[in-house]
């Protein structure tokens, strides 16, 4: 125990895990960053020449543009509830897309081998990440990829960065790799199978095919070789998962948890983390961190660096064991040993009422911010401790309620 419990005394302060992601979209009023929409086309004219963007092409993307009413208004909108792992997981990695998952793992079989030959990217995950992001093909969004990004950039909500997708966007159309009307995904501009931003596109894409064009939104086998190129890029690591389903012992010291420490699944091994189905650890020289992402009560996992690498496409602890989970359920693996826990998530204010609670019960903690930093942590885990409770640091409904 000696080895884990020293790395926890001189670690350094990390971000711990979380419930989830910031929405690429905040809510901002819809405010014209131009004072025509003839204006805002005649710049990004301009914009898009300089890049040897044709006035062919320009013209046939972005001649007939207007701002599209549904963008403005999702660019806008905020979620209205906080969404635990649970809701994430279980509405992603369902019954019917795990079946779909099987299907395509035999009928894509010869390019899957021979997308991870190259790669080093498991066949398995490329179609997680394929299944999620697009339902293996079945949703790739409707909206004119073009014409989403020139409305947030034309309506001033991050116009520079908008503004930089919509020109690549053009760049694209100018190479020749899809046709203007087939350029579709979502509202605010990811595209194709494997829902990439023009900027991804111009560094991961792959024409895997050979035949001149990275078709991301027709080729399969072209959107499941970016996807692994992608992951390849950001330091995927051939041979090795993504994590593990894990038990603590009963004495654990959930501060391993909250501190973000790092150590070799022997180590973990050593202060009493095993595997939940009994097994082995392959290796007890890789690796992990713990995630715990609805408290020590429910499904805890040793997640490898590769965890790491698939939030680099979506940076959300919940998408990452999403990803993961469906990975080994199309491998055919089991549901998570440990169920979920009913219990809710927090927002801010919930958060700041779980502080406020405990300045009242004499921790120091300073002002209440909604900000669940070491001071909180620590408290929580006190609490927790000298109620008689699993002293796990979880901040969630159930804690506000256990502290009322």
């Amino acid at each position: 125990m000696y080895r884990v419990n020293k790395l926890i005394e001189f670690s350094v302060s990390r971000r711990s895990f979380g419930i989830g992601a910031a929405a690429l979209i905040a809510s901002s009023a819809f405010t014209p960053a131009f004072a025509s929409v003839g204006g805002f086309v005649d710049q990004t004219w301009q914009r898009a020449k300089a890049r040897g963007v044709s006035k062919r092409v320009f013209d046939i993307a972005m001649g007939d543009f207007k701002p599209i009413g549904s963008v403005l208004e999702l660019s806008k909108k905020q979620p209205e509830f906080v969404s635990t792992a649970a809701d994430y997981v279980v509405k992603r990695v369902s019954d019917a897309r795990i079946g779909t998952g099987h299907e395509m793992r035999g009928e894509w079989a010869k390019t899957l081998k021979a997308v991870s030959e190259r790669y080093g990217v498991q066949g398995e995950i490329i179609l997680a990440i394929w299944g999620i992001e697009t339902n293996f093909g079945g949703f790739l969004g409707g909206t004119n990829t073009v014409h989403a990004l020139a409305t947030l950039a034309y309506g001033g909500y991050r116009t520079d960065f908008f503004g930089s997708e919509l020109i690549t966007s053009l760049e694209i159309l100018e190479g020749g790799h899809v046709r203007a009307k087939d350029m579709v995904g979502s509202w605010a501009g990811a595209m194709g199978l494997p829902q990439f931003m023009p900027s991804s596109f111009m560094k991961y894409a792959v024409d895997f095919k050979g035949d001149g064009h990275k078709d991301i939104w027709g080729s399969v086998p072209d959107a499941q070789a970016s996807i692994a190129n992608y992951l390849k890029s950001f330091g995927w690591r051939a041979g090795e998962t993504w994590g593990y389903e894990v038990k603590l012992a009963r004495d654990f010291n959930y501060q391993n948890v909250w501190q973000g420490l790092t150590a070799t699944l022997g180590d973990w091994r050593g202060v009493g983390v095993v595997r939940a189905n009994g097994k082995p650890f392959p290796r007890d020289s890789d690796t992990a961190k713990l995630y715990m992402p609805m408290g020590g009560n429910g499904p805890v996992f040793a997640v490898l660096p590769n965890f790491g690498v698939i939030k680099r496409y979506n940076n959300s602890d919940s998408y990452a064991l999403a990803v993961g989970h469906l990975a080994d359920r199309i491998l055919g693996g089991k549901g998570f040993s440990v169920a979920w826990p009913k219990d809710t998530a927090l927002n801010a204010d919930g958060r700041k009422q779980v502080q406020a609670k405990l300045l009242k019960k004499g921790y120091e903690i300073g002002k209440p911010d909604g900000e669940i930093g070491p001071k909180t942590r620590a408290a929580v885990i006190d609490w927790q401790t000298r109620s008689g409770l699993l002293p796990d640091g979880h901040v969630s409904g159930n804690l506000l309620n256990a502290l009322s």
